[in-house]
């Protein structure tokens, strides 16, 4: 039985010492990624993004059902985009139905202890303009900039039942994001950080 782990909490406690952790390797899996790509994109009435107008707009463009894979060091999104393009005149949209498979990829990226994505492009798309017109901007500025993994929250969260658990308390007091890949199924974060433990 490998009883170095805690041994070393043992000496940690008694000592009250901040850990600083250098070179420490995290794992985000492609579920939590699409799990937090939901909860903070598709968050709209039956899952969905609203590209242009809303849930009201008789003329709308959404996305929906997100599906990520990794693919050459990027995370791809295949989503389904739903819609009527064309005029508003009163309540009612005049122009065309669009239904049609639509593929992203953004590269990860990564701030502080914030994981966010960039470099947004369509890789596969409709060769109707007027959708492309809509989807462009979305995917240059708001996919990059609206979603983002907190990594230091996540863990804090976790750290927070440590006590119950183990019996010592675990806070994470700092952590910054030194680099991110993806690999595999999953974002591979190299971080420096502190970990207090009492």
């Amino acid at each position: 039985m490998n009883t170095f782990w805690p041994t070393a909490a043992v000496g940690l406690l008694l000592a009250g010492s901040v850990i600083p952790c250098r070179g420490v390797e995290l794992t985000v899996n492609r579920q939590t990624i699409e799990r937090t790509m939901k909860q903070q994109l598709f968050s709209g009435p039956n899952g969905r993004f609203y590209l242009k107008g809303n849930a009201q707009s008789p003329c709308y463009i959404t996305a929906e059902n997100p599906q990520l894979s990794f693919a050459q060091g990027r995370i791809v999104v295949r989503l389904n985009i739903q819609g009527k393009v064309g005029k508003t005149f009163g309540s009612k949209c005049f122009g065309f139905n669009v239904s049609l498979p639509a593929e992203v990829s953004l590269a990860p990226d990564a701030q502080g202890e914030t994981i966010g994505f960039k470099d947004a492009r369509l890789d596969k798309i409709s060769d109707q303009a007027e959708v492309n017109f809509v989807l462009s901007p979305f995917l240059r500025r708001q996919v990059p900039s609206s979603m983002k993994i907190n990594a230091a929250e996540l863990l804090r969260k976790e750290l927070a039942n440590s006590t119950a658990t183990s019996g010592y308390k675990v806070r994470l007091d700092r952590l910054t994001i030194t680099s991110i890949r993806a690999e595999g199924d999953k974002l591979a974060v190299d971080a420096d950080g502190n970990i207090s433990v009492e």
